[in-house]
């Protein structure tokens, strides 16, 4: 479990504030299955929430306490039902060493010194993606654009007499 500063969690809870949590514990418990989920999801988005159905809050707390131990990661809140959690992303790993020369593993073309595109199929298979993606967050605009709001009549043009308060706004006066 790494110490986390006091100022480095309040910047966490912030950011977890408006996240949904992504891995529910039920009645089971912690069973080794929701721990690699768990450990899935923290390498996919360093900052989860997780949602544990137990009502005694000494087997949440216990709870937390397991998952950051066996995943090595950091506890940032727990309020209610729900516990925050964060992982320092992994060091990205060198890239294996090229033979020069030598065409790349599953190149279409090989013959014409062109390489496979990135997530490209070879012979009807996909490709296995280095690193797991990870979600597109949420845009706060809305979806689609807002009505455009009727016209508004004057009143003169629906063949009726402005009112007296009306004509005076208008400088038109009685």
């Amino acid at each position: 479990m790494n110490p986390l500063t006091p100022a480095l969690r309040r910047e966490l809870r912030a950011k977890a504030h408006h996240l949904h949590p992504v891995v529910s514990v039920g009645q089971h418990g912690l069973t080794p299955s929701v721990l690699k989920e768990i450990d899935v999801n923290l390498l996919a988005h360093q900052l989860i929430k997780v949602r544990v159905f137990a009502d005694e809050r000494a087997a949440r707390d216990a709870m937390l306490e397991t998952i950051c131990t066996a995943l090595d990661a950091s506890p940032v809140q727990h309020i209610g039902k729900l516990l925050v959690v964060w992982r320092r992303a992994p060091e990205p790993s060198p890239p294996p060493a090229a033979r020069a020369g030598a065409p790349r593993a599953g190149a279409r073309n090989a013959g014409k010194g062109e390489r496979a595109k990135p997530g490209a199929t070879t012979k009807g298979k996909a490709m296995a993606k280095s690193a797991p993606q990870a979600r597109r967050p949420r845009s706060p605009l809305a979806r689609t654009a807002p009505r455009a709001a009727a016209p508004r009549s004057t009143g003169i043009a629906a063949g009726r007499k402005p009112s007296a308060q009306a004509r005076r706004r208008r400088g038109q006066g009685t």
